[in-house]
């Protein structure tokens, strides 16, 4: 084990979570997402996908504080004070993914048993992922990870 891995499993133990931040690269967008939630509370972690490192940050550490104070987040439905003054939505992550985005996911559970949401976000005109006339920037930024990968409306 080293310096990095025992850095996350304390971050666990005491925070409740470790927020990994991925830099965009090779034509693929930023992400980050939380390790340690499904294993502390039993709930998903999750992953938020094109936005700013910082931001996306800040946004797990709420939704993981929200989960803590008793709220639960269902797929499909949406939910406020994530992003401003938009709404953002859940989507289950799908196992298929798990490997290109989650490896220290499957560092700590050993494997693909645990649970992810992806926070969907819509753009600052109100669009989202499902509005045909999204820009092509938007669509690269903001990769569905379900089974499908793509998202009609919640």
């Amino acid at each position: 084990m080293d310096e990095r891995d025992k850095k996350a499993l304390h971050d666990i133990e005491k925070f409740g979570c470790h927020v990994l931040k991925v830099m965009e690269g090779d034509g693929e967008p930023c992400f980050s997402y939380s390790i340690g939630i499904n294993k502390r509370q039993n709930k998903p972690d999750l992953i938020v996908v094109g936005l700013k490192l910082d931001l996306a940050h800040s946004i797990i550490n709420n939704y993981k504080n929200r989960l803590l104070a008793g709220e639960i987040f269902e797929p499909g439905k949406y939910y406020s004070d994530f992003l401003g003054d938009f709404d953002v939505c859940f989507i289950k992550v799908d196992k298929s993914h798990y490997e290109e985005y989650l490896g220290w996911g499957l560092w700590l559970h050993d494997g693909n048993d645990f649970d992810m949401l992806q926070m969907i976000w819509p753009t600052t005109d109100g669009f989202w992922p499902w509005f045909d006339d999204r820009s092509e920037f938007y669509r690269w930024a903001q990769p569905i990870l379900n089974e499908s990968g793509v998202l009609s409306e919640i």
